[in-house]
């Protein structure tokens, strides 16, 4: 059961993205386009959470899986804040 809550959050994330960055194409506003490349990382984030925790459950992924995290706050930490001024 664990398995397709990690799977279903992975695809939850990765469907936020697409459906992001999708309307950032057509409507071509920049926070859409931070909050799509924040959903990347959140989508990594959970993907590598999956590898950690069942794939390779011997392996420690624990700092590699919290880089894609950090680095999707930060882009939308940087939309947030750069592009309301």
């Amino acid at each position: 059961m664990s398995d397709f809550v990690y799977i279903l959050s992975s695809v939850t994330s990765a469907l936020c993205a697409v459906l992001l960055l999708r309307s950032y194409a057509r409507a071509r506003q920049r926070l859409l386009l931070w909050s799509g490349l924040a959903f990347v990382g959140f989508t990594l984030n959970n993907a590598l959470l999956w590898v950690d925790i069942r794939a390779l459950p011997n392996v420690d992924l624990s700092a590699w899986r919290l880089v894609p995290a950090v680095l999707g706050l930060m882009v939308l930490c940087y939309g947030l804040i750069w592009e309301t001024t």
